[in-house]
């Protein structure tokens, strides 16, 4: 596995970034890490030189570059996790399919006026109509997901779908939203992971800032 390397962009910011490498570091899985400041001059050039698409994350797995981060995920999944990374019983393998898919193409407005920032607790936070309505979705997407399995991970143990959320709960505690008991305590569960605080640890020390994703306190 030495010749596994993920490339991700700042962590204070970078949703996508978190899911991949979360996974790979609860499952301790042995990966290099490059990480791409995004928003600055030498952005564009970084790209190029590590990115098919000119985003990340990308895992690289020798001259193999996987992008986008549900297929980083599942290439992980197959290759490292012998199918470690979803349960086992294939009606909640399909339900946490499912789950993170919606969160891969959904949420636009929550993703927009709640930009993760690891950083920051953003003090009178009062979300739109749009916004309200796609809290109002995770917050059933997520109780699903805990109702089906028993908790206290999203589908039982730690797996694939925890990490693709992972950001919605920092987004949950840094915008200060009211949830569900059983979704609070997921969240609560989640930021004592050590590899979830690792990475908001790093997060605090980067210097970088980039003013579209800062959102003012309103209150």
């Amino acid at each position: 596995m030495n010749n596994l390397t993920l490339v991700i962009a700042n962590k204070n910011y970078s949703s996508w970034s978190l899911r991949a490498w979360l996974l790979m570091t609860q499952f301790k899985v042995n990966f290099q890490e490059v990480r791409i400041p995004l928003d600055t001059p030498e952005t564009p050039a970084l790209m190029d030189q590590h990115s098919p698409n000119r985003r990340v994350p990308v895992l690289k797995i020798g001259k193999l570059s996987v992008w986008d981060s549900l297929a980083i995920c599942e290439t992980v999944n197959e290759r490292f996790l012998q199918g470690a990374g979803w349960p086992s019983n294939p009606d909640l393998r399909a339900f946490g399919r499912s789950a993170c898919a919606e969160m891969h193409s959904s949420f636009a407005a929550l993703r927009h006026a709640m930009p993760m920032n690891c950083r920051r607790v953003v003090k009178g936070f009062s979300p739109d109509a749009a916004t309200r309505a796609d809290i109002d979705r995770m917050h059933t997407l997520l109780s699903d997901c805990l109702m089906q399995s028993d908790g206290p991970f999203l589908l039982g143990r730690f797996s694939i779908a925890d990490a693709f959320f992972a950001p919605v709960a920092i987004r949950l505690r840094g915008y200060g939203i009211e949830s569900p008991e059983a979704v609070t305590a997921w969240v609560d569960r989640m930021l004592e992971l050590p590899s979830l605080q690792a990475w908001l640890d790093a997060a605090r020390d980067e210097t970088e800032t980039i003013d579209a994703e800062e959102v003012p306190d309103q209150g």
